[in-house]
């Protein structure tokens, strides 16, 4: 999919060759290939596109069904369906005229690679060869690449198409785990991948939720059913999310303040508080993440909201190891990621004792 975010880069023009006798050049014209993209809903052209499209003396479209069309026959723009050649639209530029080439989605090989072939001979005055892109990406455009691509893929992919929630559930996990370790491992370019990974699966499940809710074996649940839901699309995720965000930070989009990372979390905890309405300080707390993470959590929810809850007496090793949780998370370290730690160093070890690198 091309890609239209580089700035207008002109051509350098050449010069028309001075007629034998003496007498002044006849100008080449100019002739502009504007691009737009795809990313960006039809009609939304630049400032220069549209002052360039009226000010042409000819503008040319070979796709008669190109998104554009409409919107410049709306605006009074004349639009020639036609596709010249290279030699053919030199020729229509020929006394200092302009024409706009609008190209198709995928562009126009043909004509570029024998304008390039013209420019190249020296035997023929070319005019000024522009390229103009009539709008740019926003940041986040290939987002909806993602969402285009995805949509093909669940419908026409023997095994996508066949996939529900349940069935994914082990490769959220894994690409959570791989993106904890490209983060650990400091490698970036890891780390963007396992980024596209763990988006995939965001993409993925949203785009499962949109045909409506189903079973563990793909079919329909009973609509009456009071833990339905009804189907969902990406675009609801997203704007739950931009919703829960702006909640969240009143310091930023309303009129509380904060200063500190501290009265930020505060901010943030106040405002979850109202939104959940939870009977218990373990309410939201997963049960299913591993057993470190799960314990320092609920030490955690105890300490935060003042509780007077002792750790459960007795022995063996799992209390023991609840205790070291419960001493790390209120040391502000996680012991997932210590234990972590200090797995990799011992992973080493057993290495150098094998005589690995």
């Amino acid at each position: 999919m091309t890609d239209h975010t580089a700035e207008p880069t002109p051509a350098a023009p050449a010069a028309a060759p001075a007629p034998a006798d003496g007498r002044t050049p006849v100008p080449a014209g100019r002739i502009v290939l504007l691009t737009a993209s795809h990313r960006v809903a039809p009609g939304l052209l630049s400032w220069p596109a549209w002052r360039t499209l009226h000010d042409a003396d000819r503008v040319l479209c070979a796709d008669p069904g190109h998104p554009q069309l409409p919107y410049l026959r709306e605006a009074g723009v004349s639009v020639e369906q036609v596709a010249p050649d290279a030699h053919e639209l030199v020729e229509a530029c020929a006394g200092g005229r302009t024409v706009v080439v609008i190209p198709g989605g995928e562009g126009d090989g043909r004509l570029t690679d024998g304008l390039a072939r013209l420019a190249g001979s020296g035997r023929v005055s070319m005019p000024d060869l522009e390229l103009l892109p009539g709008s740019y990406d926003l940041p986040g455009a290939r987002l909806l690449d993602v969402v285009q691509v995805m949509d093909r893929v669940r419908r026409e992919c023997p095994w996508t198409s066949r996939q529900t929630h349940e069935g994914l559930v082990k490769y959220a996990l894994e690409e959570a785990y791989e993106l904890v370790e490209a983060i650990e491992g400091g490698d970036r370019a890891e780390l963007r991948e396992e980024l596209g990974d763990v988006l995939l699966q965001v993409v993925f499940h949203a785009r499962i939720a949109q045909e409506g809710v189903t079973d563990g074996e793909g079919a329909e649940t009973d609509a009456d059913d009071e833990a339905a839901v009804g189907p969902f699309s990406i675009d609801d995720v997203a704007g739950d999310l931009v919703d829960k965000l702006i909640r969240r930070h009143p310091h930023v989009f309303g009129d509380e303040k904060a200063d500190t990372p501290e009265e930020v979390h505060a901010h943030w905890q106040a405002t979850k508080a109202v939104e959940k309405q939870r009977a218990s300080v373990t309410d939201g707390v997963p049960l299913a993440q591993p057993g470190l993470a799960l314990a320092a959590k609920l030490a955690g929810r105890v300490r935060a909201a003042g509780l007077p809850v002792e750790l459960p007496e007795g022995e063996g090793i799992g209390r023991e190891l609840l205790a070291l949780a419960a001493r790390a998370e209120e040391a502000g370290t996680d012991p997932e990621t210590a234990l972590r730690v200090a797995a990799r160093a011992y992973r080493d070890a057993i290495r150098a004792a094998e005589g690995l690198a």
